[in-house]
Parts: structure tokens; sequence; C-alpha cells
């Protein structure tokens, strides 16, 4: 049974399917540094198991040679009784107390060992999911940023939780059930052959039934499974999706639609769910069944033979005392349930396997953008950039940005515009190394990118995305991000450089006020400022705005591109702005269409020239009629393609 069979409709399939032995890799690289915790899990277990086993047995022992006193008590022990002749007392008062205290005794030791036992299984399990979390999410967070294009967040997030919390279950509840019928069958069984292995043979007849009606279930269950798991995929893309556009459902007066809609993918759910839980809830009581057969098959032959007394003519000889047939009896109950276990642990082991082997995928998965090793730190004194005939796509079927050139001094601002889809963000991710081009250079102080250390390149560009992200806790913490040692004060400052500082202060608890998830209780504007403080924090050397202006209201943006300019004074700067009038003062204006660099200049320049800069221009000012039907039609076949795209 391949783990593939328990997952349909993985995304990290052939990241998974690369791994080989997963759980054996699990083991070494992760279990090792804790393997006296698995050691004193294992050891305890066993110790503890056997001793749940001593109870049944002198309870036998004390009905033939206590109450019953059909055998000496000396020799009614099935194993060892020259051994214990020498420390059990002579009188029967002396053998009922001394019995009293081996039950005792083995049930307070025995959880003694118990406690041992999970303090070690849980110990291994939670150190090893420790690791393997933190260790995922470190891989993670240093992959190419286009293994994150086609992954949705809950598809990485069911990688650091679901599979590895399956992992932790595993190595707890999964290696301890396993050791508790390992020890249960085989100590069990071997007593029942020293007590009489002839009723033992009769006490072992469901074991080769059960063992086939557990195959039975796991090869019924496992499709079941898979599309239970499936279809929870599509309830929770559903509601992810749902939850995160309430916004628009609630404009839009479609509340109704939307539960309808979930209620369709939760009615799928409980359809295949429900299916899988006919199956299982016939599973146990059918093993009853099983188990109910071999304790009355057990009870009937050893009964009649307690009532003969003795072995007469037949398969069955030999005496089998009433003690016995009791510890028998006790004994067979215990056998049969461990066992049906077995269909449960290889259930999840499988689980184990298959989760094991996508975290381990995701771990061997290769960095496309990495350090040199003689890679050096970039020291930024003028700030100088220059592309050189840089060319990049980000498969091979299309090219985004072709055979741009350009060079910015340092201290001066360049600007990038163009239509949608042109290629503008995509050039400036490839100045901070998002990607590494495919064809040319690009150079920051006469160094090329690719031969220095990311860390130092990265500090050295401060970016404010059109697409602001604030993480969960206060505005002082989302501000300082990044410049952690940064003093309120300097917080505030950058706030005030922002003009985020008279919001902020208006808010419940100023700068100690929650954002949210997101920062889900500012306004888009508020957002963007505090995204826009938090590059002012961290002074950059070069500073990349795409869109920076792009949430807030004319009357903010012409406050914040009066705190921009203040700050662009002495720094490099990289602008994208769709509102062509916020970048009409930058030194250098490049006009880019389908990856190309069409146009050069500074904004009269351009508007002279009467070219794509001049009609985006016209747009903006209301002059389309005055456009020419080339520009239009041009514009109609970009908007075409990039709704093919979409």
């Amino acid at each position: 049974m391949s783990s593939v069979d328990w997952e349909d409709d993985d995304p990290f399939e052939d990241q998974r399917d690369r791994v080989e032995n997963p759980m054996k890799r699990l083991f070494y690289s992760y279990g090792a540094p804790y393997k006296l915790q698995a050691v004193v899990g294992i050891v305890s277990s066993v110790f503890a198991r056997l001793l749940d086993l001593l109870p049944p047995l002198m309870l036998g022992v004390a009905i033939d040679g206590l109450f019953l006193g059909t055998v000496d008590y000396h020799e009614a022990f099935p194993v060892a009784s020259g051994a214990v002749e020498s420390i059990v007392p002579a009188s029967e008062t002396g053998q009922f107390w001394f019995t009293i205290g081996i039950i005792a005794g083995a049930f307070g030791l025995g959880a003694a060992f118990h406690w041992v036992r999970n303090w070690g299984f849980n110990s291994f399990a939670q150190n090893i999911q420790h690791d393997v979390r933190t260790d995922t999410y470190d891989k993670m967070q240093q992959l190419n940023m286009d293994f994150f294009a086609d992954k949705q967040t809950g598809e990485m997030m069911s990688i650091l939780s679901n599979d590895v919390n399956r992992l932790e279950r595993f190595l707890n509840n999964g290696m301890n059930s396993l050791f508790r019928m390992l020890v249960m069958v085989v100590g069990i069984g071997a007593l029942l052959f020293l007590i009489n292995w002839q009723l033992a043979l009769v006490a072992m007849v469901p074991v080769p039934l059960i063992m086939i009606f557990t195959y039975i279930f796991i090869k019924l269950i496992q499709p079941k499974y898979a599309a239970v798991r499936s279809t929870v995929g599509k309830v929770n893309s559903r509601l992810e999706n749902n939850l995160g556009g309430i916004k628009v459902i609630k404009s839009s007066t479609t509340e109704n639609y939307e539960s309808d809609r979930v209620d369709d993918v939760s009615q799928q759910y409980f359809d295949t769910n429900w299916e899988a839980i006919r199956i299982r809830i016939g599973f146990f009581p059918g093993l009853r069944v099983l188990a109910g057969f071999g304790f009355a098959l057990t009870f009937i032959i050893g009964g009649l033979w307690v009532l003969r007394d003795s072995g007469g003519p037949g398969p069955l000889t030999g005496n089998l005392s009433e003690g016995m047939f009791v510890v028998f009896i006790l004994y067979t109950q215990r056998f049969v349930w461990p066992m049906a276990q077995f269909g449960q642990i290889i259930n999840m082991y499988q689980r184990a396997r298959a989760s094991s082997a996508r975290i381990f995928g995701l771990m061997d998965e290769p960095y496309r953008v990495t350090d040199d090793d003689d890679a050096s730190d970039l020291a930024v004194d003028e700030g100088d950039v220059e592309y050189d005939s840089v060319t990049f796509g980000y498969d091979d079927e299309e090219t985004i940005v072709e055979d741009v050139n350009f060079t910015v001094q340092g201290g001066e601002t360049v600007a990038l515009v163009g239509p949608t889809g042109a290629g503008k963000s995509t050039v400036l991710k490839l100045l901070m190394r998002m990607y590494d081009v495919d064809e040319g250079a690009i150079r920051v102080n006469g160094e090329e990118i690719d031969e220095v250390t990311l860390s130092s390149l990265r500090r050295a560009m401060g970016y404010v995305s059109q697409d602001t992200f604030l993480f969960y806790g206060t505005v002082e913490e989302n501000i300082a991000y990044g410049t952690f040692d940064a003093s309120r004060d300097e917080v505030m400052e950058a706030a005030k450089m922002a003009e985020a500082h008279a919001f902020i202060e208006n808010l419940p608890d100023g700068y100690d006020t929650e954002v949210g998830e997101r920062g889900v209780k500012l306004s888009g504007g508020q957002r963007q400022r505090i995204s826009i403080a938090r590059a002012i924090l961290r002074d950059p050397e070069v500073l990349i705005l795409d869109e920076a202006t792009s949430d807030v209201d004319t009357e903010t943006e012409m406050l914040i591109q009066r705190s921009l300019d203040r700050l662009t004074e002495n720094r490099t700067t990289f602008a994208i702005a769709h509102r062509l009038s916020t970048i009409k003062d930058a030194d250098l204006i490049l006009v880019l269409e389908d990856g190309k660099v069409v146009e050069r200049g500074s904004h009269e320049a351009l508007l002279e020239n009467g070219e794509l800069y001049a009609h985006l221009w016209g747009v903006q000012a209301g002059e389309i009629d005055q456009l020419p039907q080339e520009f239009i039609e041009r514009a109609s076949r970009r908007r075409a393609r990039a709704d093919v795209d979409d």
C-alpha cells in the first residue's frame, strides 16, 4: 500500500514523490537527538504492560491456592514456583495478604511506568514536532517567489499544521499503541501457552478471522478517507474565500446565494463522511462479534474441561484448574482488542508516511535564488543602480521583461510607468532578487547583485508595496518591524513623516492599538501610511515605492508626497505609479510596454514626444476624445490579453 493511495489532488505530489524512505529519514534526522526519550518510553511501555498482566494471574493463583485449596499455593504459579516458595508466607492469611500486596504493587508500579511511558513518548513526539515545524517554516520562507505563485495559503498551512500534527500523533499515540499491541499479544500469548497450550490454541481461533476482517476494513475505508479529505479541502476553500470576501457579499446582497454554495459543499462533505462513518461504525461491532466468538469458544471448551476435572479421551488432555480457567477467560478478553488496533496503527503510519514525504519534499525543494559561496556583503555608498540588458520570464514560455537597459545615479528618483501588465513591478522585484534575471545583469554600486549576499542587498532596500500587509500586533510593532531596536520617539518621527501620527494618536490606544489580523481594523489609507512609516524608519539607501499611495485619498496623497519628497532627497528612489501626477518631478521616467522600455526622459520631454506617455497623461487628464485610434486599439488588445491571462 503506497502513501499515494492516501492523498488525492495533493498540490505537493511532485515534491512528495521525490522523497525516498521518508519515515526512516524522520527517525534518523529528527529522532536521533531524542532517542533517550524514545527508549524510556519503549522500555516503560513494556514493563507497564507486563505489570498489567500480573493481577489476573495472581487472581487465578489465589482462587486455586487459597479459596478452593485444590492446588498448593507455591505450586499454583505456572512458572518459577521454586523461586517464589522462598518468599511466600506459609500461612493462608499471610498468602492472602501477600497476594493483595502483589496486586497492589503491580497496579502502583504499573501506574508509575505508565507515567514514565507517557512522558517518554510525549517528549519524543513533541520535540520532533517542534523541530520539524520550525525547520519546515524556515525552509518555506526561503523558497523562491515562483514556488508560492501556484500554492494557496491554506495548502501551505496544511503542511505546517495538519501534516506536522499528524506526525506527532503517530510518534505518540501510534508508537504507544504499537508497543502496547506487541507486548499484550506476545505476553498474553506466551502466558496462555505456558498455562495450557491446548486451550491457548482454542483461544487463538479468532485471530486469523480478526486479521482478515481488519484487512478488509482498511481496504474499504481508504478511498472513503481520501474522498473525505478532498471534500474537507473544498469546504475550507469555500469558507476561506467567502470570509475573505464578506464585504463584497454584503454589498452585493448575495448572502442567500453564498449560503446555498456553502450548503452544497457542506452536504458533499456530509455525504462522503457518512459513507466512511457507516463502514467505521460497522467495524468495531463486527470485531466484538469475533471477539465474543473466541471468548465463547474458550469458555465452552475450558468450562467443560474444568467440569470434567481431568483430561479424558479426546484431543484435550491434562488438568485445567478453576483459577487458571479464570485467568484464561480474562486474558482472552485482553488478547483480542490490542489486535483490533492493528488496522488503526497501519492507518496512522500511512498518514504519517504521506505527511513526512510532503514535509521532506518541501525541504528538498531547490532554491533558485541563493548566495554564492564567495558572496560578500553589499556596501552602498552613492546608490548607483544599473540595469544591463535584463531579460526575465517566470517560465520558459513567456518573457515578462526584455532587454531593459538604464542607469540611475545615486540620489536620483526614477519612475516606472506604463499600462497594467507592462512589467513595472517585475523590474523592481528583480532589483531585490526576488527572482534572478535570465539574461543580463543588475548592478548596485558597480557590484552585480548576484555576487553579494541576499541579506545585505535587501537590508539596503526599503520597499512599500501596493498590497499593504500588516502583521497581527500593535501599530508600533508594525512600524518598527525590521527595525526592532527603534525607540518610541523614532517610531513616532517616522509616523509623522508618513502623515500617520495624527490618526494613530486618535486610535483607542494610540501606538499600542492592536491592528487585528492583516490590519483589518484600519482603513486602506491608514495601512498604507503605516507601511510607509515602516520604510522611513528603516532609512534605506534605495527606496522602492510600488504604488505607495494607491489607497489614499487625494488630500492624504498630497501630504504623503510632501513627506516622500523630503525622504527621497539623498537616496536612490524607484517609484511605480498609475497616477502620473505623483511622479512628474522624477529625474527620469521610464515608460514600459509589453516588458520593454519604449520611452525614457523627463515629464516635459515625454509629453512633447506625443507617444505612449503623452497618451496615458491624456487619459488621466480626461482627454479621451483626443487620443489616436491606434492607442485605443492597442489598449483594447492589452486588456484582452490580460483577461486571458487572468
